[in-house]
């Protein structure tokens, strides 16, 4: 049976916040899988960490493409770092995980009715497979993961995060965090392998830190500041292990402000499919846009 999480329903904050910490150990990627694949060399044998990133990048697109939710891409990229973290895999397999990882999440996580079939998924993306081989591999990653899918990620905790922190701040101050740039930035370091190895809970309260710490309205950024240390203390969390994590997603995020070639989705995918499949997509699969860039913060 596929292990289901404890969402965020209309619990407290603290029981909320507990029952994802509790869970957050048991779904962390293997840091040793995790390591042999960042010393890995990128001579087409073995996988690397670009690969890796080129795959997530793939999977964005495809959340795009699909008009699938946040929590769908954030899931398929836990699913996905977890199995390469426990199963030493071919780069030539590398498209059926990913793709696989990815089916699982949208099964999980969108509405039954919006779910394509796996041979149109296949095509789109423009994958040689099988379905068969497709359903063979799907199986195999949920049994090494023991059927345990919805994993508590940081896009979980960060808008629990976000929540709490704005119940506590008054309305002009509510406009310092923006959701959806958080959101965006996230997105931003999930295509970036090194956050594979960090908390999702950590991940999370660092992009909130650093949010706050890129605003410049002295009036409202101590509550703000008030509420994210109270958070900190609150998940244990070393000011050491804050701070680097802060800096290695301002790193990130000026490397996707700056650099087009990392932008997740800065280009479009190309896809070509049949005349049925087309036209068996929704009208809305047609309007694919480039992935906005990060919003900029309220004035």
């Amino acid at each position: 049976m596929i292990d289901t999480a404890t969402g965020a329903g209309p619990l407290p904050f603290a029981a909320q916040l507990k029952a994802l910490i509790d869970q957050e150990g048991r779904y962390q990627p293997k840091l040793t899988g995790l390591r042999l694949i960042e010393g890995a060399h990128d001579n087409g044998l073995r996988m690397t960490t670009r690969l890796r990133e080129y795959e997530v990048k793939d999977l964005l697109s495809l959340t795009r493409f699909f008009g699938f939710s946040a929590e769908t891409f954030s899931l398929a990229v836990s699913l996905l770092d977890r199995f390469l973290s426990v199963m030493k895999i071919q780069p030539k397999h590398l498209s059926c995980v990913g793709l696989c990882c990815f089916y699982i999440a949208v099964k999980s996580s969108e509405e039954e009715r919006n779910v394509p079939l796996a041979n149109d998924l296949i095509r789109i993306s423009q994958n040689r497979f099988t379905v068969s081989d497709m359903m063979r591999m799907e199986k195999i990653i949920m049994e090494k993961l023991y059927w345990k899918v919805k994993a508590p990620t940081a896009l979980r905790f960060l808008r629990l995060f976000h929540s709490h922190i704005q119940e506590q701040l008054d309305a002009e101050s509510k406009k310092i965090l923006s959701l959806e740039r958080l959101e965006a930035q996230l997105k931003a370091c999930h295509c970036s392998f090194v956050f594979s190895k960090i908390k999702p809970s950590l991940l999370a309260l660092a992009l909130l830190c650093l949010e706050a710490q890129e605003q410049h309205d002295p009036e409202h950024i101590h509550k703000i500041a008030e509420a994210l240390q109270s958070l900190q203390q609150h998940l244990n969390i070393k000011d050491g292990d804050l701070v680097c994590v802060r800096e290695l997603v301002g790193k990130c995020l000026v490397e996707y402000a700056t650099t087009k070639r990392l932008k997740p989705n800065s280009q479009r995918l190309r896809w070509i499919i049949s005349g049925r499949t087309a036209r068996q997509l929704k009208h809305s699969y047609y309007k694919i846009a480039h992935l906005p860039t990060i919003p900029e913060s309220a004035c």
